[in-house]
């Protein structure tokens, strides 16, 4: 087979996560070193990548299949176009940068080698996310950036706050990826292709039957990953991960991918009203809400989580309206915000390395010993600010561009004015109230990073100003080309470096830029106002999280003592009544009784099997102790293993006698630790019932084999396996070779059931011996109620008690606010 050269990209996604394999043990022999070599891989894969914009700016589409699960027609596509490019491209320019940083952040750390693995592997799967051409593909990559997400969360497992916050991640974003694999499915179902580039190329399932139910579950997945309002609460508890983390997953990555997810099927779910009104509507509540929470909080790294909340909102608000300017917008939005707010979490980590802390209030003067950090912090913040020759700045004017209308576009503009203005201010305080003015006392002795912790963020702010620099460049090959693939149409750039100076976008810019002083200037008394309206309102949504959790605790806790109470009386009494239903409701539904049987010409010793078994049932029913009703029971498997005899199938009988004496012999033994002489008294309530349950289950299966005697038999699965024992088994005994091979699986679940019960009879003999049933006397009439056997559940009453008089607490920031 000849080498292709787009091969290479298939490798994308599987290189990071087989690299992650020996990451760890790379690290104890690299040691300081770990993270720059580790690092050469995405950087590769960033260099490669770079070698296709050309081809993909000239409107190629490179598509990559392989074969994987060929009878559903689910093949291992992979798709290179503006979007994915864009995407792609930053994930591992920055990916390399964080492992640099995080060799240096962690250096001499223990489990260093484990996070570095875990950023590796991240890495591969979001990549795979992004590239993937394949519904069923991109649904597991994106349960596995959840997954990769819970490790990195719950990174420092050692605190009860980390592995909190990890659960609570995984637990919101799984509740997407559900929603996500629902949407593919009914995707799939209306389209009849699981390709993402079948789906794209059929334009718009807008008015569809069936469109809007896949809608919503697209917006639940997408929604949840990028932490849209309600689903926005995990994002500021998942700051518990390590800087380098919160650099990567929580900038240009994971909380990207429903961005990405809405950006990909735009084409096939947007255009529509559901589409723009609920995009619009939860974009710009986002965006609001992220940026009044940034304001309370002191915390460094708690003000960029919630900035990146209102940054997501914006990007969900722009892809809602799908403008061409709107989605451009978009485009240029997350480039920008994925390089300066990625950035800006390596320069507050710096921050609290070289001080102790990363409380806004206790910081000052750090320009003085850090200016190095000071310069990337610069940086980042004009282009969060959006001000000029940075690509905020270009976001946010194709942003106005794309407003300025009327309805909804209007409200959407000052939602943008307001939302961008408080960001901006927070980008000011962020990089001006801890570098500048006197040097304050700080837990540890300001001083200058290391090399390993500046190259990130001033790598990433001067690619944030160098793009802007070329942005007509910048514009024609990387942004026209992925909005075009976002808006499902060729979109031209005119992005330029020239201002226009009779423009609304510049004077709308003016007016965020006024806002953003204003909350600079009153950031304090904006601080010191909305904690006290918190605290009049007392509710937030991770509290209420905590309830809910604690609810369904509760609730499972209730559904199990109803359903798993213990006694085995019920247990069978439940099954054996389930199953009369099950019999009895279809036919009767569908009157669908069978006939009644003609009276068969049997042989006199043929009646005698029969009668044997009667004898048998007569025994049984009338047996007035234990050992004599096993007894019984064994004559019934008797005669049924001398019908097989009879009728020509010998090792059926050979079987089913083996099966009957063992199941004899083992009764025996068991019941031998309950007295089998003694009788088993019981009410004459408890005997109707069961009677009834015996006579209904019996007759009901009676009818149900007549019925399907009374229909031809179709002989294509006797043909079957008639044709293919001997060639394909190599078996010529047709009932061996479907019981050893054709059904091997189910057979060996049958044996590992009985083996399971036997360990847990044999248990339950061992755990105590009961005392001795006492001997009735013959005169008492009534016998008394035996007392049921009850198991005892794993979570008994107590426990739940305890748990009710102890819910589980919502974190509390430092500042005292909920999260």
């Amino acid at each position: 087979m000849p080498f292709r050269p787009d091969l290479l990209l298939a490798l994308l996604p599987v290189a990071p996560l087989l690299l992650a394999l020996v990451a760890a043990g790379m690290t104890l022999v690299l040691r300081r070193f770990a993270g720059v070599l580790l690092a050469v891989l995405p950087a590769a894969m960033f260099a490669y990548l770079a070698t296709l914009v050309e081809r993909v700016a000239g409107g190629e589409i490179i598509l990559v299949h392989l074969d994987w699960i060929v009878s559903y027609g689910i093949g291992l596509d992979l798709r290179l176009d503006g979007l994915s490019l864009v995407f792609a491209m930053t994930i591992s320019g920055i990916g390399a940068v964080v492992l640099i940083y995080a060799g240096g952040y962690l250096r001499g750390h223990p489990d260093l080698g484990r996070l570095l693995a875990l950023l590796l592997g991240f890495t591969g799967a979001m990549l795979g996310l992004v590239l993937a051409d394949n519904l069923v593909l991109l649904f597991v990559f994106w349960e596995a950036t959840s997954v990769f997400s819970f490790l990195l969360i719950g990174f420092d497992r050692g605190r009860q706050a980390a592995r909190r916050a990890a659960v609570q991640a995984l637990l919101v974003t799984g509740i997407g990826g559900l929603a996500l694999l629902l949407g593919a499915v009914l995707l799939a179902a209306m389209t009849g292709t699981w390709r993402v580039s079948d789906l794209l190329a059929g334009g718009s399932l807008g008015g569809t039957a069936g469109y809007l139910p896949a809608l919503l579950l697209v917006l639940l997945a997408a929604f949840t990953k990028s932490a849209q309002v309600p689903f926005h609460f995990w994002l500021p508890n998942a700051m518990e991960a390590p800087t380098p983390v919160s650099a990567f997953l929580h900038s240009a990555t994971m909380v990207q991918a429903g961005i990405y997810l809405l950006a990909r099927l735009s084409p096939v779910l947007g255009g529509t009203e559901a589409w723009t009104g609920a995009l619009v509507a939860v974009g710009g509540v986002t965006l609001l809400w992220g940026a009044v929470a940034a304001l309370r909080q002191t915390d460094l790294k708690l003000m960029l989580a919630q900035t990146t909340i209102a940054s997501l909102g914006l990007l969900v608000l722009m892809l809602g309206l799908g403008s061409d300017a709107a989605v451009s917008a978009a485009m240029l939005y997350f480039v920008g915000h994925a390089l300066y707010k990625a950035a800006l979490f390596m320069v507050v980590g710096a921050i609290d390395h070289a001080t102790g802390t990363r409380e806004l209030g206790a910081l000052s003067g750090l320009a003085r010993r850090m200016p190095l950090s000071f310069l990337a912090a610069a940086g980042a913040a004009l282009s969060m600010l959006g001000l000029p020759l940075t690509l905020g700045y270009f976001g946010k004017e194709e942003l106005y561009l794309a407003l300025g209308g009327s309805g909804l576009e209007l409200a959407a503009l000052i939602v943008a004015v307001l939302g961008n203005g408080v960001l901006g201010g927070i980008a000011l305080a962020i990089a001006i109230r801890p570098f500048l003015g006197p040097i304050v006392q700080t837990p540890k002795r300001a001083h200058e990073a290391g090399l390993s912790l500046l190259l990130g963020p001033l790598v990433l702010a001067a690619a944030g100003i160098g793009a802007a620099v070329l942005i007509g460049w910048f514009g024609m090959m990387a942004i026209a080309p992925a909005a075009s693939a976002v808006a499902g149409r060729a979109v031209a750039s005119h992005l330029s470096l020239v201002p226009d100076f009779g423009s609304l976008a510049l004077w709308l810019s003016l007016l965020t830029w006024g806002v953003a002083a204003a909350t600079f200037a009153r950031l304090d008394q904006l601080r010191t106002l909305l904690r006290r309206v918190q605290g009049a309102v007392r509710f937030t949504f991770d509290a209420a999280f905590d309830r809910a959790m604690f609810g369904l605790i509760r609730l499972a806790g209730a559904v199990t003592r109803f359903i798993h109470h213990g006694r085995l009386e019920l247990y069978v009494v439940t099954v054996f009544g389930l199953l009369a239903l099950a019999l009895f409701v279809p036919m009767l539904s569908y009157r669908a009784l069978p006939p009644w049987p003609l009276l068969p010409q049997l042989r006199f010793y043929e009646w005698g099997i029969f009668a044997l078994a009667a004898a048998g049932l007569v025994a049984l029913l009338l047996a007035r102790t234990r050992l004599g009703a096993i007894v019984a029971l064994g004559v019934q498997g008797l005669a049924v293993a001398l019908v097989y005899l009879v009728f020509g199938a010998p090792d059926l009988a050979f079987t089913q006698l083996v099966v009957e004496v063992l199941a004899v012999v083992i009764l025996t033994l068991v019941m031998t630790r309950l007295a089998l002489d003694r009788r088993d008294p019981r009410e004459i309530e408890d005997l109707l019932r069961d009677g009834t349950l015996a006579v209904l289950c019996g007759v009901g299966l009676t009818a149900a084999l007549l019925l399907v005697l009374s229909h031809p038999l179709d002989p294509r699965l006797a043909e079957f396996f008639t044709a293919h024992s001997v060639p394909e088994a190599h078996g010529r005994n047709i009932v061996n070779v479907i019981i050893v091979d054709f059904r091997g699986l189910d057979t060996l679940g049958e044996i590992s059931v009985v083996l399971a019960a036997g360990i847990a009879v044999l248990a339950l003999l061992r755990r105590s011996k009961p005392a001795a049933m006492p001997v009735l006397p013959t005169t008492v009439r009534k016998p008394r109620r035996r007392p049921p056997i009850v198991l005892v559940p794993a979570l008994s009453v107590p426990d739940l008690k305890a748990q009710a008089a102890h819910p589980v607490e919502a974190k509390l920031r430092p500042d005292g606010s909920g999260a």
